[in-house]
């Protein structure tokens, strides 16, 4: 049974699994070939340099299929002495083996780097990724180079692999691994595409990440998720927003200048002050993005319960407070983008479906979308449902409502997640998705999705 689409989706997918990491000193190291479109994804999400770990395995010289140690780059070896002294390898022999598997290991570093330089690991967190783990050898072999090359920390992380398998493994500090399926046959078994992987697209990729890294901001995505990254420059400060008799509390911030403005829209029970949607409003903050964090309801509201139910009401709400930014000098060219979490996801679709609006694009956070009903069909904008994939109720309420709408749209499971994205590193993977949809659609000025064009 196939788990993910192509190598893409299983790097994207743990690229939001390792969330956490951005902002560390970290280099993501893919091992060829099938391993690096793998970690390539890896790479884009944590903001991180890629660089591939070439290895090769030293086989015993009368029967090399099985190893008798493994060597890297820059004289690094590891040799299983065990296996050495119980088949009398002699020191010509293997002096042997390894001059010629040098040779080869080194015109493979040549073919694929081009000139770079290999990534510097002293002192630094190694992610050592592949396509999968089957008997784990190589895996093994790579993580012992990475510390011999001076990796302060090695985690290993891969899309699937077999539990034993992993169980066995003592040389990384961590083993990250999305799915150890019951029946695990081979790796390629479990995606839906498994197209090799040739030179060329090795080099390709290691060429587009050294670019997009040369290309990146330095002040963006380097403090890591939910840290402030702007400038003293930067709007920040809390206003009052008129809406029909009664003034609504909010948090505006706007980078200077301004492109674009995600405005929130709360779920039951939150206001402008959720630690969760404050979270992703800092991750959104470093990407270059303004947020108006605004309570939809007044405190004497609130404590009616209807009201968080009534989803018309918190539409219209928020269709006043995009009326208010618009009138803003220092907002109103700025693309517009709505970010709903639960019964708030309701009222930005229904918000974005009036025929008036002009919003961009929509992310909806363990949304309600289906309490929107028959709006759903009029909203234009795309929009990415974002579900928790142990959130089995409100996960199927979603796929429903995804079938009702017309808009480019997108359901994306976090792995592991529950209602609330309570898990370890399962709020980050929600807040690059959010980062990554609102990039697309309102920083990228035509509205294609620079990731789909390999950029």
């Amino acid at each position: 049974m196939s788990i993910f689409e192509d190598r893409v989706d299983a790097g994207r997918q743990l690229g939001r699994r390792l969330a956490e990491l951005r902002g560390q000193d970290i280099v993501v190291l893919g091992l060829p070939r099938g391993g690096v479109p793998v970690a390539f994804e890896v790479a884009a999400a944590l903001d991180a340099p890629l660089d591939v770990i070439v290895v090769r395995k030293l086989g015993l010289p009368y029967q090399p299929e099985l190893a008798m140690g493994a060597i890297g780059e820059g004289g690094a070896k590891v040799l299983d002495e065990q296996v050495l002294a119980h088949a009398r390898v002699s020191e010509a022999e293997l002096r042997a083996v390894d001059e010629r598997e040098r040779a080869v290991l080194e015109n493979r570093v040549v073919l694929f780097r081009k000139g770079r330089s290999r990534q510097d690991l002293t002192g630094r967190i190694a992610v050592i990724v592949d396509d999968g783990i089957a008997t784990g050898s190589t895996a093994r072999v790579a993580c012992r180079i990475a510390r011999k090359q001076g990796a302060a920390r090695v985690i290993l992380a891969v899309p699937v692999a077999p539990a034993d398998t992993l169980a066995n493994l003592n040389e990384p500090d961590e083993v990250v691994c999305l799915a150890t399926p019951r029946q695990f046959t081979a790796v390629g078994y479990h995606y839906r595409d498994f197209s090799p992987t040739d030179d060329d697209e090795v080099v390709r990729l290691l060429d587009l990440a050294a670019k997009r890294l040369e290309a990146s901001p330095p002040s963006t995505f380097r403090t890591g998720p939910g840290t402030r990254a702007g400038s003293a420059a930067d709007v920040d400060e809390e206003v009052e927003i008129p809406s029909r008799g009664v003034r609504l509390q909010a948090q505006l911030h706007l980078p200077v200048p301004a492109r674009a403005v995600v405005l929130f829209a709360h779920g039951s029970g939150s206001s402008r002050h959720s630690p969760r949607n404050r979270y992703v409003a800092g991750v959104l903050q470093q990407a270059g993005l303004g947020t108006l964090l605004l309570d939809l309801l007044t405190p004497a509201e609130e404590r009616h319960r209807a009201n968080v139910f009534d989803i018309e009401l918190l539409a219209r709400r928020l269709s006043s407070a995009t009326d208010w930014l618009a009138t803003r000098e220092d907002a109103a060219s700025c693309a517009v983008g709505y970010f709903g979490a639960s019964t708030g996801a309701a009222a930005a679709l229904w918000a974005a479906s009036e025929p008036s609006a002009r919003i961009a694009a929509v992310v909806s956070r363990g949304g309600r979308p289906d309490l929107a009903g028959p709006r759903l069909s009029a909203v234009t904008a795309p929009t990415l449902l974002i579900v928790g994939s142990l959130d089995y109720e409100v996960l199927e309420l979603n796929r429903k409502a995804k079938a009702l709408m017309r808009s480019p749209s997108q359901l994306a499971v976090v792995q592991g997640a529950t209602h609330l994205f309570e898990e370890p590193g399962t709020l980050a993977a929600a807040a690059i998705l959010a980062r990554d949809w609102f990039i697309d659609y309102l920083l990228t000025p035509d509205g294609t999705n620079p990731r789909a064009a390999g950029v």
